[in-house]
C-alpha cells in the first residue's frame, strides 16, 4: 500500500462524494498511470495482489474494480486473478469487476465474464474507452444496489403480485392500500400494458370482499349487442336464442368485485343503465320485470381520456364522477425510475425456470438496449419480449437480438457505433442460421463471408455452435 500513500501526496484528493474505484494490478507503473488518469472522477484505491485487494473490498466496499488476472505469486498465470474474482463476487454480489488482460488471453477474459465479471478490456488500456466502461459499470451497480435496498424495504419488491420500487409505483401501492378498505368506486387510468387489472385485483384481495368473487369483463372486446346481456343477464325468451335464464356479470360479482376494463368503450345507452345500478344497487335482466338487488363493488379502467370524451359527448359526466370517486393513474414503464431492470430480471428468472434454460442474465448491450428503448407496450411488452428471448437465446445471456431490440429500436445516443454494429451483426447471423437450419457453410454463403470468418464472428458475439 506504499504506492497509495505516495501517490495521494502528489495528486489532489478527490471529493469524498466521488464513487470508489479499486485498481488491482501487479505492475506499479500501471497502477500509478491509471490513478493519475482517474483520480479526478473517483476515489481510487490501489492493490498489487489478491490479499490487499480483498482487504480494500472488505473495508471500502468499492462498487467497481479493475482486475488484472496475472497476480503474485504467479503473475504469468491467471489462477490468482480468478481466485480474486471469485472472492470479490462472494463478498459482494453486486460488485462490477472489469478484467484487464492481454490480447493473447482472450479465452481467459471470456471465461471471467462467464464467471461473473462485468466486462473486459485489452492492454494497453485506452483511458477514454475505460472511462466509458467505468461510467456504465458504476451506473448499473448503483441501480442494482438501489433495487436491492428497495426490495428489502417493500418485501422483495413484490406488492400483491406487482413489482415496483420506483416512487411512482410506491404512490400507486399507497393509494391501493388506502382505498381497499373502503367500498368507494375506483377508476384506474393508464396506457395498455401498465398493469391496470393487477391494481384492481390487489384492491379486491386487500378488501373486506376478498372472499367474494372477482369478476372481469372487457367492455371493448364484446359487441355492443351482446354486452348488455353479459352485464345484466337475460330471462328465458327475452330475444332469439335466449333459451334459458342467464345471470349477468354484475350478479356474478355479488359480495365481491366487478372489474370493468375499457369502460370508455361503453355505449351511451349502457352508460345510463350502469349509472342506475351504481345509484340504486338494483338491476333488471333483459326481458325481465323483477328488480334485483346486487351488492358488488365496481372498479373500472380505461386507456382513454374520459374528460375529453365527456367534452365530445361520448361519455356521461354523471357516470364519470360516480366511477372516479378515487382515480389511480398508472405510470408508463419508461417513467418508472429504476423499475425496468428489476422487472426484466424477475421475468427472466421466471421464464428461464419454466423453460428449464440456464440463462444467467443480459449482455451489457442488451441492458443498454432495454434502458434506451421507449417501451410503448409498457410492462406487458417487456414481459413478452423477455419470454420470447428466453426461448430464442443461443447463449447463456440474453442479447439485443434475442429481445428483437436492434439499433433501429433504440435511441441512438445510447448505443455507440461498435455496439450498434455488433447488435446488427448478431441479428443477421442468427437469421441466416435459422434460415439455413444451422448449416454454417450455407449461412456463410448467404452472408457473403467465409466459413472461418463466420465461426470467428459467432465466437466474438457469443453465438453457440450447434
Amino acid at each position: 500500500m506504499e504506492d497509495q500513500t505516495s501517490l495521494n501526496a502528489l495528486h489532489p484528493a478527490p471529493s469524498p462524494l466521488h464513487p470508489k474505484l479499486l485498481i488491482v494490478d501487479d505492475e506499479e507503473d500501471i497502477r500509478t498511470q491509471m490513478k493519475w488518469a482517474l483520480a479526478q472522477d473517483y476515489q481510487v484505491f490501489l492493490a498489487g495482489d489478491r490479499g490487499s485487494a480483498m482487504e480494500i473490498v472488505g473495508k471500502e466496499q468499492p462498487p467497481v474494480v479493475t482486475l488484472d488476472l496475472g497476480l503474485p505469486p504467479r503473475p504469468a498465470h491467471v489462477e490468482e486473478g480468478f481466485a480474486a474474482l471469485a472472492e470479490m463476487l462472494s463478498a459482494d454480489s453486486f460488485i462490477k469487476v472489469i478484467i484487464i488482460t492481454g490480447r493473447g488471453e482472450k479465452e481467459h477474459a471470456l471465461k471471467a465474464v462467464g464467471e461473473g465479471a462485468y466486462d473486459f478490456l485489452y492492454k494497453p488500456v485506452e483511458i477514454d474507452e475505460l472511462k466509458v466502461v467505468l461510467k456504465r459499470a458504476f451506473y448499473i451497480a448503483s441501480l442494482e444496489r438501489e433495487h436491492h435496498f428497495l426490495q428489502r424495504q417493500i418485501g422483495e419488491g413484490d406488492f400483491q403480485g406487482m413489482l415496483g420500487g420506483s416512487p411512482q409505483m410506491q404512490e400507486v401501492f399507497s393509494i391501493v392500500r388506502k382505498v381497499a378498505t373502503s367500498d368507494a368506486s375506483v377508476l384506474v387510468v393508464g396506457e395498455s400494458g401498465t398493469g391496470k387489472e393487477l391494481v384492481a385485483q390487489a384492491i379486491h384481495r386487500l378488501s373486506p370482499r376478498k372472499e367474494g368473487p372477482f369478476v372481469v369483463i372487457n367492455c371493448g372486446a364484446i359487441p355492443e349487442t351482446l354486452l348488455e346481456s353479459e352485464l345484466f343477464g337475460h330471462e328465458k325468451g327475452a330475444f332469439t336464442g335466449a333459451h334459458i335464464q342467464r345471470k349477468g356479470r354484475i350478479e356474478a360479482a355479488r359480495g365481491g368485485t366487478l372489474f370493468l376494463d375499457e369502460i370508455g368503450e361503453l355505449s351511451l345507452g349502457l352508460q345510463v343503465k350502469l349509472l342506475r345500478y351504481l345509484q340504486e344497487q338494483m338491476i333488471e335482466r333483459i326481458g325481465g320485470r323483477e328488480q334485483i338487488r346486487v351488492d358488488a363493488r365496481v372498479i373500472t379502467a380505461t386507456n382513454r381520456d374520459l374528460k375529453q370524451a365527456m367534452k365530445a359527448g361520448a361519455f356521461r359526466e354523471d357516470l364519470y364522477f360516480r366511477l372516479a370517486v378515487v382515480s389511480i393513474p398508472m405510470p408508463l414503464l419508461r417513467e418508472r425510475e429504476g423499475d425496468i431492470f428489476m422487472l426484466a430480471k424477475a421475468f427472466l428468472n421466471r421464464y428461464a425456470e419454466e423453460a428449464k434454460r440456464r440463462i444467467t442474465g443480459f449482455t451489457n448491450q442488451a441492458m443498454r438496449a432495454i434502458e434506451s428503448y421507449s417501451w410503448p407496450g409498457n410492462v406487458r411488452e417487456l414481459e413478452n419480449r423477455i419470454k420470447r428471448a428466453v426461448i430464442m437465446a443461443e447463449g447463456n445471456k440474453i442479447s439485443p437480438a434475442d429481445l428483437e431490440l436492434g439499433m433501429h429500436h433504440a435511441r441512438d445516443e445510447f448505443l455507440n457505433l461498435k455496439e450498434a454494429r455488433e447488435a446488427m451483426e448478431k441479428e443477421m447471423i442468427l437469421k441466416a442460421l435459422t434460415k439455413t437450419k444451422d448449416n454454417v457453410t450455407r449461412a456463410a454463403e448467404a452472408l457473403g463471408i467465409s466459413r472461418p470468418t463466420l465461426y470467428e464472428m459467432m465466437e466474438k458475439l457469443g453465438i453457440e455452435r450447434k
